[in-house]
C-alpha cells in the first residue's frame, strides 16, 4: 500500500498499473520495446543502430538483454504491448528467439488481448521460425518490403527479391500469424508513379491487415546520402513524390485501409497500439542496446555500443548513458510533433492542459488550408498532410516553441 509520507518502502510494492518508492506512486510500464541491431546487410538509407549478424555476438547479446529484462521487470506492470524492432530480430536464430520470448513470459505479465509485435526481412524467415515465433506468442509481424520493384530493392540495398517478399509473406500467413503489416517506401531514385502504383497494388494483394508507406528520406552519413550528393543518383522530383504520396492515399482507402497516421494504414481495427501509444505520448519500457524509454517524465536512453551493452550488463549494470527529465516546452513540442502525425489530430483539451492555445497559434495556416479544427481536435488537411513537416515547423514557430 503506498504510503502519503515519505517514509522509506524497503522494496517495491506492485500493483497492476502502480509502483511504489519511497512512498511515493508512479505508474507502471504497459508497453515494452526491446531492440535487436542485427542484419545481413546494412541497407544504403538506413541509419537505424544495426550491424552485420555474427553468431557469437548475437548470442551473447541476447543473454544480456534478457539480464536487463530481468533488472527491469519492476518498472512494468501488466503489458498491452510487446514490439521487437531492430535491425531484424528474425536474423537471430530460434534458439535466441526461444531464449527472449521464455525471459519475457519469466519475469512479466502479459495481458490476454497483448499486441505482440515483431519486425522481419524477407530471406530471414524460414517456415521453422515462422512455427516458433507463433508458438511464443507473436500475434502480429512488421515485414520490411519497401519495394516489389527488383531494380529499386538493388538501389535500396536490400538483401532480397520482390519474389522473396512475397515468399515470405506467405510463410507467415500460412503459419497463422494473420496479422501482417508490410513496409512500403516511395521517393527511391528512379521509381515512377508506375512502379509505385505496382508495389501498392501487389502490397494489397498479399492481404495485409497494415501497410506502412514511408517517403524515403536520405540521412547524413549514409551511402545513400554520399551518391545522391555525388550525382550518381537522384531522387524523383518534389512533383512526383507529392503524387506518390496521394496515390497511396487513395488506393489504400479504396482498398479498405483506414488513413491513421501519416505513413501508416490499416484495416479497421488493426492500427497498431504499440505505435499509437508513442504518437500519444505514452510511457514505454524499453531494453537493448540504442534503447529508449519513457517513464515518469523521463527519457532515457542505454548504450549504443553492442560490447559495450554485454560488458556492463555482465556487471550487473543497466547500461543507460544518457536520462533527462522533459522541461515544460519539450513536452509541448512533443505533443505537437508526434500529435500531428496522427489523422485524427491533438485534441484542443489536451493542448490547454499543456498550456498551449494551437486554436489562435494556427489560424494562418488553418486560413491556408493546411490545418483544419474538426469538433476538438486540430489536424492536417490532405493539403497539409504531404508537407506535414514544414506545416509543424511553421505551427511551432508560431506557438514560439
Amino acid at each position: 500500500r503506498c504510503r502519503t509520507s515519505n517514509t522509506y518502502a524497503p522494496s517495491p510494492v506492485r500493483t497492476a498499473f502502480k509502483i511504489c518508492f519511497f512512498g511515493v506512486e508512479y505508474s507502471m510500464a504497459e508497453y515494452l520495446y526491446l531492440h535487436i541491431p542485427f542484419c545481413v546487410r546494412k541497407c544504403v538509407y538506413c541509419d537505424f543502430l544495426s550491424l552485420p549478424y555474427d553468431k557469437a555476438l548475437a548470442s551473447a547479446y541476447a543473454t544480456a538483454l534478457c539480464r536487463e529484462l530481468e533488472m527491469k521487470k519492476h518498472m512494468a506492470g501488466a503489458l498491452k504491448t510487446v514490439f521487437i524492432g531492430g535491425g531484424t530480430p528474425t536474423t537471430l536464430p530460434e534458439a535466441s528467439l526461444e531464449q527472449i520470448f521464455s525471459c519475457i513470459r519469466e519475469h512479466y505479465t502479459l495481458r490476454p488481448d497483448a499486441e505482440i509485435s515483431i519486425e522481419a526481412n524477407p530471406g530471414t524467415v524460414t517456415r521453422e521460425k515462422a512455427a516458433i515465433l507463433v508458438a511464443q506468442g507473436v500475434n502480429r509481424i512488421s515485414l520490411g518490403v519497401q519495394s516489389f520493384n527488383d531494380n529499386e530493392l538493388n538501389t535500396l540495398g536490400r538483401v532480397h527479391s520482390a519474389e522473396e517478399a512475397i515468399s515470405s509473406a506467405g510463410t507467415f500467413l500460412s503459419s497463422g500469424l494473420e496479422n501482417l503489416s508490410l513496409d512500403l517506401m516511395y521517393g527511391i531514385p528512379g521509381q515512377t508513379m508506375e512502379t509505385w502504383k505496382g508495389s501498392l497494388s501487389a502490397a494489397v494483394g498479399l492481404a495485409p491487415k497494415h501497410i506502412s508507406a514511408y517517403e524515403l528520406t536520405p540521412e547524413k552519413g549514409t551511402p545513400l546520402k554520399e551518391s545522391l550528393d555525388s550525382g550518381n543518383l537522384s531522387l524523383p522530383d518534389e512533383e512526383s513524390v507529392l503524387a506518390m504520396s496521394s496515390l497511396a492515399i487513395d488506393a489504400l482507402g479504396t482498398s479498405g485501409f483506414q488513413h491513421y497516421e501519416i505513413s501508416n494504414y490499416a484495416l479497421p481495427g488493426y492500427q497498431c497500439v504499440h505505435n499509437m501509444n508513442y504518437w500519444n505520448r505514452g510511457e514505454y519500457l524499453a531494453a537493448g542496446a540504442g534503447a529508449h524509454s519513457f517513464l515518469h517524465g523521463y527519457r532515457s536512453t542505454n548504450t549504443g555500443s553492442v560490447p559495450e551493452y554485454i560488458s556492463v550488463l555482465g556487471n550487473d549494470v543497466i547500461p543507460e548513458v544518457d536520462s533527462a527529465h522533459l522541461s515544460g516546452e519539450e513536452a509541448q513540442r512533443e505533443f505537437i510533433m508526434l500529435g500531428l502525425r496522427k489523422i485524427g489530430g491533438v485534441h484542443l483539451k489536451e493542448a490547454s492542459d499543456l498550456k498551449l492555445d494551437i486554436a489562435t497559434a494556427a489560424r494562418a495556416l488553418i486560413e491556408s488550408g493546411f490545418l483544419e479544427i474538426t469538433g476538438n481536435f486540430l489536424r492536417l488537411t490532405r493539403k497539409g498532410l504531404p508537407i506535414a513537416n514544414a506545416v509543424i515547423v511553421r505551427l511551432l514557430q508560431d506557438l514560439e516553441l
